[in-house]
């Protein structure tokens, strides 16, 4: 009954406080609104990158490469097909001819992504530390690279235009409850726990038969399709997109947030996405000037970049493990409970004299 109460915390946490979000966002202006659904949709990416990189300890600068090919690929196949043989003369004939729905797209966003991390997966997840996030930011490089110069899979270095807007309040709260809900799935499973052993102690893990390679590469997969579903949801919040957004910007921005919230939990990874988003939105609404009852606050642009890198570099040397400790919601609580009740279930067993 304990565990299961720990496992109500673990999950309602973050889904309860992406609700909290949404439905402060439905009480707000429509400008206000879009900057809550880039909030929501980026927390969503940001859990992607905690399931593999949260689980298995590795960094990895590479999820932002399958954001990226699902971002494009959803963004193509559901533009007006009228459009492309002028503004992409050169896209290959299937990318040119074929159309598919909002929703299916996201589908295949989540299954590109999947299949983008199983394919690269096969050759990284044999490496570790620094040799790991120097291989996958060379996959994010050629990513980028690929569909910045080759015309035959899209724009180009051109910005892709008239992509569907669907992704709106309700849209981007359950597309992140969604990825919630796949990496609490996740984690309770046989497979991740033993990931999580070898990010402990690989060589113990190794010891005992686990194979380390085939953790790291489900986890990578899994991680690869939450990313593509999130890199879809993005296509269709902003309904254009260009191979700069997403690039480094989007990797160092979605790697501070797992870090700050707390890369060990989802939890962490949650708070993070969102309160990290939050406080990015209102500094950079504090350069163009914003009004906090009657005292009118405005810094000089750029500043908001500076701010947000001496607030990461505190959190890091004041918390190590983020603000929430790397911890789920409420487990400390819920621990001392559960200790508790051991306790005096453990007073009521009668002692031998």
């Amino acid at each position: 009954m304990k565990i299961r109460i720990r496992l109500v915390y673990e999950l309602g946490g973050p889904l309860l406080l992406i609700a909290l979000v949404a439905l402060v966002g439905s009480m707000m202006s429509i400008a206000q609104q879009a900057n809550v659904i880039n909030i929501l949709v980026t927390a969503t990416i940001v859990i992607g990158l905690y399931v593999f990189i949260g689980n298995s300890g590795v960094m990895s600068f590479g999820q932002i490469s399958f954001v990226a090919v699902a971002a494009f690929a959803a963004g193509i196949l559901t533009s007006p097909v009228a459009i492309r043989s002028t503004t992409m003369p050169q896209l290959f004939h299937f990318l040119a001819v074929t159309k598919i729905s909002n929703l299916e797209s996201l589908l295949l966003g989540a299954l590109l992504g999947a299949v983008f991390a199983l394919l690269t997966g096969l050759v990284l997840m044999r490496l570790s530390g620094l040799a790991a996030g120097i291989a996958t930011f060379a996959v994010l490089e050629i990513t980028y690279d690929v569909i910045t110069y080759w015309n035959k899979i899209g724009p180009g270095a051109r910005t892709l235009a008239l992509v569907p807007v669907s992704t709106g309040l309700s849209v981007s709260a359950i597309g992140c409850g969604i990825a919630v809900l796949a990496a609490f799935l996740y984690q309770h499973t046989r497979s991740c726990r033993l990931l999580r052993a070898s990010r402990e102690d690989i060589s113990a893990a190794r010891g005992i038969g686990v194979s380390v390679f085939r953790q790291r590469l489900v986890a990578f997969t899994l991680s690869g399709a939450i990313a593509g579903f999130g890199g879809a949801l993005f296509v269709h919040e902003l309904g254009s997109i260009q191979s700069s957004q997403v690039y480094i910007d989007l990797t160092f921005t979605t790697l501070a947030m797992l870090v700050v919230g707390g890369s060990g939990s989802l939890w962490g990874a949650t708070v993070g996405g969102i309160g990290f988003g939050i406080v990015d939105v209102f500094l950079r609404n504090a350069e163009n000037g914003v009004a906090l009852g009657s005292l009118h606050l405005s810094i000089p642009s750029g500043t908001s970049t500076i701010i947000l890198g001496a607030f990461m570099v505190a959190v890091l040397i004041l918390l190590p493990r983020g603000v929430t400790g790397s911890r789920e919601c409420l487990e400390r609580f819920s621990m001392k409970r559960f200790s508790k009740a051991v306790r005096l279930d453990d007073q009521d067993v009668p002692r031998k004299p």
